[in-house]
């Protein structure tokens, strides 16, 4: 983790309208269907996991929690220069509950002033900083806990989570993760409507349906 970098974060977390939210980006995978750790692979002119910390670190976040996996070791060199924290999920294997348990225990340890979390997945090239602020404006208008992107007709990541829901994500397992909170759970969700980022590469076929279309 890059030091002065991550004191500039900080010192600029601050003002009037700072909220105090953390941001979990899941790159726990194992990759299968792709063949290769999608997490390294170009999208854009740089590595699919690095872009999404960078729409990270360009939004009203702090501190930014990767998660890795089951490539953990081969990625891990890549996120040195970048001021985030970066911890490894033992349990990967078990789904991506484990990684959001991982994530939300690491940003709680970081600080207990969060009063919520962005979870964000690795492999949708269409996350931008821009989404992130959708999301905690969400929050801020409707006043619901849990904000949620809309797309293909369903609520998915990323979503904001405020802090009281924090021992729900804890409490998860399996692989479906928190598909169950975000639609048709006991909770109320606030949805935004962003398309885009129904597009997330798991295979070959979807790189290149990706870049054909200019991404």
């Amino acid at each position: 983790m890059a030091e002065a970098g991550t004191a500039t974060r900080a010192a600029a977390a601050t003002g009037p309208d700072f909220f105090p939210c953390g941001l979990v980006l899941l790159a726990a995978g194992a990759s299968t269907r792709m063949g290769t750790p999608k997490q390294l692979l170009e999208v854009g002119g740089q590595p699919l996991l690095l872009r999404a910390v960078g729409a990270a670190l360009a939004a009203p976040v702090w501190p930014v929690v990767v998660v890795l996996g089951a490539h953990a070791a081969v990625i891990r060199p890549s996120l040195a220069p970048h001021p985030v924290l970066v911890v490894e999920n033992a349990a990967w294997a078990e789904g991506m509950a484990s990684s959001l348990r991982e994530g939300v225990a690491t940003l709680t340890q970081f600080s207990r002033r969060l009063e919520g979390a962005i979870v964000a997945l690795a492999d949708q090239p269409a996350f931008d900083a821009a989404v992130v602020r959708r999301l905690i404006e969400g929050h801020r208008t409707t006043g619901c806990d849990l904000v949620a992107a809309r797309y293909g007709g369903r609520q998915g990541a990323p979503a904001f989570f405020h802090r009281r829901l924090f021992p729900r994500l804890t409490g998860l397992t399996g692989e479906a993760g928190a598909r169950d909170l975000l639609n048709g759970g006991d909770l109320p969700v606030a949805p935004i409507d962003l398309p885009a980022l129904a597009a997330d590469l798991d295979t070959p076929e979807d790189l290149r349906r990706w870049r054909a279309g200019g991404g």
